[in-house]
């Protein structure tokens, strides 16, 4: 942590050339990436499994324990950006350790409580250490790689998201079959710290912006962004209707307020300089409603397979699973491809085929085998893994690089925002269609990836193409 000004060059330097760190502190440097980026993903993934076990565990009530999930993500989204500004002002490397540290405690802290209070605390601090994580991860990878590999480096990440976010129920289902659910995070503890050893030693040194720490828009981005989720959650999960005006009416109010603020500002934390680059902002729009429109089908699925095709709980799993392997199988090609091609080809026909695959899924037939489903699944992740990878490089490398935090953050952002907008449009479509709701889920988020990939179609006219 003693990082000083001399050691981090300022970002009016950055004329300077910055091409990767050396092999093997590379390899090192991305494996810190991936062991913090598994923690993240993962411990989302299986605290939603252990969620009817937590309740009983702590004498809590099925939609009081909820908020052991919603506590985390909701710290996380409103978190990222403020991060990710940070990161540019004291450096993503001391950002992404602390972001470590503070996880890695944090899962001590939850391992160790004994009410849903507790638990709940534990959790929302555990989201602050994930947003630190995750909101410069994409920024350190642009350091860390060359920039004709930075798709590579970009493509690792998708990789490792994809395969924690496929066995992460797998791995809280062997956990609870031997342990109690406090083990599901302390087995955070030994990653947590090798992770922090690697990052310790292997991450570079990024020049540093002089400016401030703007906590007052810091603060206001944090309630206009919470406020415009909770009132999307409340829209989706039929909330009474003044309560979510009032919410949206004042995330509406605080999020003007903010914007007024950033104007005056030359590295704004609300990333409102780099909308102004037509790449920058369509890639952001296409990953909005490119997670949207996965996010509906990720709720939506457990659904289809249980109550309309009769799949017990295993079984299901095991069908979803080939999707985000497939992601992860072809996250490799999708990199080196994004370094060589434009992006508004590749995410689009990615998105084109995601369009396809989600439209497949919602005319299977009455009584399909595995195999119907499963081949399904795999067109899905096909097509999504050929937009992620693509689509993300975009965001990081069309900001100039003294503005990589905040490419960083908004791409984060825009993945949460879209995953979680997707889930309360899934709430509202099964409260007003109830007998095919997923159906018609699936068959509104295969319009909504059509509309993604349009948008990323459009990036071709702005000469989207490969950049550092």
């Amino acid at each position: 942590m003693a990082d000083n000004l001399a050691a981090h060059p300022p970002a009016t330097q950055l004329a300077e050339p910055f091409d990767g760190v050396p092999v093997p502190q590379r390899y090192w440097a991305i494996l810190s990436i991936a062991l913090g980026l598994t923690l993240a993903v993962l411990d989302g993934a299986i605290a939603n499994v252990a969620l009817p076990t937590i309740a009983r565990d702590v004498n809590a009530s099925p939609s009081d324990s909820i908020w052991v999930v919603n506590a985390y993500q909701l710290t996380v989204t409103i978190s990222l950006l403020p991060f990710a500004s940070a990161g540019e002002i004291f450096g993503y490397r001391r950002v992404y350790r602390w972001g470590l540290a503070v996880f890695t405690l944090a899962s001590l802290g939850c391992a160790l409580s004994d009410s849903l209070l507790s638990l709940t605390l534990a959790r929302i601090i555990q989201g602050f250490g994930a947003a630190g994580i995750m909101s410069v991860n994409g920024a350190l990878v642009r350091f860390i790689y060359p920039r004709r590999f930075v798709g590579r480096g970009l493509a690792l990440n998708a990789t490792v998201g994809s395969i924690s976010a496929a066995v992460g129920p797998t791995v809280a289902a062997a956990i609870l079959s031997v342990a109690n659910w406090p083990w599901l995070f302390a087995v955070n503890l030994p990653i947590g710290s090798a992770a922090l050893l690697v990052a310790w030693r292997a991450l570079p040194l990024t020049p540093r912006a002089r400016t401030r720490f703007d906590l007052p828009s810091a603060l206001l981005s944090a309630v206009s962004i919470g406020m415009l989720i909770t009132a999307i959650d409340g829209f989706g999960h039929g909330e009474r209707a003044e309560i979510v005006i009032t919410e949206l009416v004042v995330a509406t109010v605080i999020g003007l307020w903010l914007i007024g603020r950033q104007l005056t500002r030359t590295s704004p934390l609300l990333p409102i300089d780099l909308m102004r680059i037509p790449l920058f902002a369509l890639s952001v729009a296409t990953s909005i409603c490119g997670f949207m429109a996965q996010g509906m089908a990720m709720v939506s699925l457990p659904f289809l397979l249980e109550n309309t095709l009769g799949r017990n709980e295993v079984q299901t799993g095991l069908l979803m699973t080939p999707w985000p392997l497939t992601v992860a199988a072809i996250a490799p090609l999708a990199g080196r491809l994004a370094d060589r091609y434009k992006v508004g080809i590749l995410s689009g026909t990615g998105l084109a085929v995601f369009c396809g695959g989600l439209a497949l899924l919602s005319t299977l037939p009455r009584h399909p085998s595995g195999v119907d489903i499963v081949w399904r699944m795999m067109v899905c992740g096909l097509g999504f893994g050929f937009f992620n990878t693509p689509n993300n490089r975009a965001i990081i490398t069309s900001a100039p690089r003294s503005r990589t935090g905040g490419a960083s953050g908004m791409q984060a952002t825009a993945r949460l925002l879209g995953q979680t907008t997707g889930a309360a449009v899934v709430a509202l479509v099964f409260g007003v269609v109830a007998t095919h709701g997923p159906l018609v889920t699936l068959l509104v988020s295969s319009a909504v990836a059509g509309v993604a990939a349009g948008v990323s179609f459009l990036r071709m006219v702005e000469g989207g193409g490969p950049a550092g």
